[in-house]
């Protein structure tokens, strides 16, 4: 039985990080609201009143009668299943571990053009936008990225993956947030990358991935756009 994947269409977001190991395991499944008439199951699977485990946000993947909410929870859950986590529990956790980190810096990047709340549009918070993405560039993007490289260095099995000696879902998703950052913020990310060079293998080596190659070329592939969590304000890079 197929996979179902919950979430919004028309952005990657956070659903991205799931289809990228999806799409890199070769695994049946359906992104449910690209499907005719699709957006109304996410409602659904929502506003389920009688639903014992009920959703607080998407993305959401359903296999069978289970249903997992959160990124970080569903790659913890497809990971073993799609070949694409370490072997051993401790291993295993550890990649968690890495998948929450990176989970935060997907926060940290959303929060630099909503730095006040969700509900109100990025023109309505500019300026307290300016000054969180300055922060971000100045303090935050190269420590969350030297701290990737780090563990590269560090990887007992060699520098290539960050978790063991073969592709897992956290090499996938440090090159999904990596891309974001370079979409989002040209020369701050670019000014950071320079410092990491074995991240920037990392990013590379994934890229050439056959399954990975094939998804970034399809139109499966949703381009960045400015609805997203990775938006282009040229305002909120480095200056020129």
């Amino acid at each position: 039985m197929p996979y179902k994947l919950y979430y919004w269409p028309g952005i990657q977001g956070r659903g991205e990080f799931v289809r990228l190991s999806l799409e890199q395991a070769g695994a049946e499944y359906t992104d449910v609201a690209r499907a005719r008439g699709g957006v109304g199951a996410l409602h659904r699977l929502l506003d389920d009143v009688d639903a014992e485990r009920l959703p607080f946000a998407l993305p959401a993947l359903q296999d069978g009668n289970v249903i997992v909410a959160q990124t970080s929870a569903i790659l913890l859950y497809l990971g073993p299943r799609l070949g694409l986590a370490p072997e051993g529990e401790v291993d295993r956790i550890w990649a968690n571990q890495i998948q929450l980190t990176i989970g935060d810096l997907v926060e940290e990047v959303h929060n630099t053009h909503h730095p006040i709340g969700t509900g109100l549009y990025y023109e309505d918070q500019q300026p307290e936008a300016r000054r969180a993405a300055e922060g971000f560039r100045r303090e935050r993007l190269l420590k969350f990225a030297s701290w990737l490289e780090t563990v590269l260095e560090r990887n007992r099995a060699g520098p290539a993956w960050l978790a063991g000696g073969t592709t897992t879902y956290v090499d996938l998703s440090a090159f999904q947030v990596v891309e974001g950052l370079r979409y989002a913020f040209p020369r701050a990310s670019g000014s950071a990358l320079e410092r990491t060079p074995l991240l920037v293998d990392l990013v590379e080596r994934v890229r050439r991935l056959p399954r990975t190659a094939a998804y970034l070329a399809s139109p499966r592939r949703i381009l960045f756009n400015e609805q997203g969590i990775f938006r282009r304000y040229p305002e909120l890079d480095e200056p020129g």
